[in-house]
């Protein structure tokens, strides 16, 4: 500080210093570095396992990050191996529904048979908004033909248009299926799949099944027919506190969601101010603001 003060015109020399590390790599070390990551031997490994390597024969050419250092400098620091390099998965847009007939799930699950290792596949499909069962049927195979099947049934019985449903589900191979996606591309449904190796992406149907296995009502033994199933899931109690299939459209459950609105009244109450709404437009009449559809349902 004294010394600075002294010489004003000089000042501070510290930033003009050019400092060297005392054990860097010469020109020479660091061509045999580079020689040694491009062998033959060492050509398809990362320096984690370069290293290693040469220290079981006693060899030393620097540190595991020195190579990663001076591979970057060459621009040589990409994906070695033969494999597919790994590729970076972005977090999906996250999907919402404001109204019935925006956004589906759907999913398949294992119903038990009399033969240990053969099962019965219920497919379930499921509006996000009003929580409603859209569709479902059981099938002894899992298959995209059929679950195919199911979507058309479900467009033509709940007069889904082109591109306004969003139909979200996991990664298997019945919703990836040609038929599937061919499918939903006839019927313009935009299908949405869960991130690989992400068991909670499709929550809402995994969490129905969860509910419809642990119903004090399920089976104890296994079903002996498909008919058997089928007439089971049929026959599920309506007004119960988790309401499955065939009773959760005449729910009399209040869902904290929906403003403690019934499934079916909720999904009924929109659709008729939508109908009343497109009439009122059709001949040149602004509709009234409703807000929110009043409960007019029993």
């Amino acid at each position: 500080m004294q010394r600075w003060q002294r010489d004003s015109l000089r000042g501070d020399q510290r930033p003009m210093r050019v400092q060297e590390a005392k054990n860097r790599l010469s020109a020479v070390e660091r061509k045999r570095l580079l020689s040694v990551a491009n062998s033959e031997e060492f050509g398809s490994l990362s320096p984690s396992q370069i290293v290693p390597r040469l220290a079981d024969r006693g060899q030393y050419i620097g540190s595991e990050s020195t190579f990663y250092r001076v591979l970057k400098a060459e621009s040589q620091l990409t994906h070695r191996g033969a494999e597919r390099p790994a590729q970076k998965r972005h977090k999906p847009r996250a999907l919402f529904a404001t109204a019935p007939n925006q956004l589906f799930s759907w999913d398949i699950t294992y119903l038990p048979t009399p033969i240990l290792g053969i099962y019965f596949y219920l497919y379930l499909f499921l509006d996000i908004f009003s929580r409603k069962i859209v569709g479902w049927q059981a099938y002894e195979v899992e298959s995209s033909e059929l679950a195919s099947e199911v979507m058309r049934d479900i467009c033509v019985r709940e007069n889904i248009a082109l591109n306004q449903v969003v139909l979200h589900s996991d990664n298997g191979s019945p919703m990836k299926g040609a038929t599937m996606l061919a499918t939903l591309q006839t019927l313009g449904v935009m299908p949405s799949f869960s991130r690989p190796a992400v068991s909670n992406d499709n929550p809402f149907s995994e969490s129905l099944f969860k509910t419809l296995k642990y119903r004090p009502t399920y089976p104890q033994r296994p079903f002996e027919t498909l008919l058997a199933a089928r007439q089971w899931v049929r026959r599920l109690p309506v007004g119960t506190t988790r309401n499955i299939v065939t009773a959760q459209s005449v729910s009399s459950r209040l869902h904290s969601a929906m403003r403690a609105w019934t499934g079916r009244c909720w999904t009924s109450a929109r659709t008729s101010t939508k109908q009343r709404s497109r009439s009122t437009q059709s001949v040149g009449v602004e509709p009234l603001e409703t807000g929110s559809p009043s409960p007019s349902c029993t």
